[in-house]
């Protein structure tokens, strides 16, 4: 997809949101358990009702090394649900692009968001254990969630870090956007507001880095 296309593409299909989606897309947002910390001796979790391994490195992205753009540049993230990539932009410059997976047990809502809230770990769960979708994921890496008038900060979509499954480029969440942890790293580091520590609130001073989620899902 060629710049201009990227640029265009968000005016089309804004804010569609399933009317059946009114729910929580995990848990850890509606309670407001929004600590950012590690969870210390979490090394399972659940995923599709089946157990899943928490690597423990994780415990040392802490010390990951920023990548923080220009910050007097407008800053843009686009996610093309047809292509299922992320595209980060710098004004007219693109700085990133990234294969990620969307929502396939539950839609990737489309429209124009603003990141509100910045987690460098959270556990998340979600899903009905009666029909197999169930998940409970410990440490969850770099979330960022975000949100717009028509999909509340209650409803918990976010762009985070997955380490339950490998098949980025097709749709594999329950509506959030999964990325490689070593690629939603340096997105965490770029988009705002700047991350001064676990948890990082957007501000007016400090507004959060604009969404943009458009297209179709492949039918998989």
């Amino acid at each position: 997809m060629g710049v201009l296309a990227v640029l265009l593409a968000p005016f089309v299909n804004l804010n569609r949101v399933n009317p059946e989606q009114a729910f929580c897309a995990n848990s850890i947002s509606c309670i407001k358990n929004l600590t950012g910390a590690f969870e210390e001796g979490a090394t399972e979790g659940t995923f599709q009702n089946k157990i899943v391994s928490v690597p423990q490195y994780l415990a040392r992205l802490d010390g990951d090394t920023m990548v923080l753009g220009d910050t007097t540049v407008k800053k843009q993230i686009y996610v093309d649900l047809s292509t299922q990539h992320l595209y980060a932009f710098e004004d007219n410059k693109q700085v990133f692009d990234f294969p990620v997976s969307t929502g396939k047990w539950g839609s990737t809502p489309t429209g124009s968001f603003n990141i509100w809230i910045k987690l460098r770990y959270t556990r998340m769960s979600g899903g009905d254990s009666a029909i197999g979708t169930y998940y409970n994921l410990p440490n969850v890496p770099y979330t960022m969630f975000y949100y717009n008038k028509d999909v509340p900060k209650s409803m918990g979509y976010s762009i985070h870090g997955a380490y339950w499954h490998n098949n980025f480029g097709h749709p594999m969440s329950h509506g959030c956007v999964n990325m490689k942890i070593e690629e939603v790293a340096q997105l965490y580091s770029w988009a705002n507001p700047p991350s001064t520590s676990f948890i990082t609130y957007a501000s007016p001073e400090s507004p959060g880095t604009n969404v943009i989620v458009y297209g179709e899902p492949p039918k998989e």
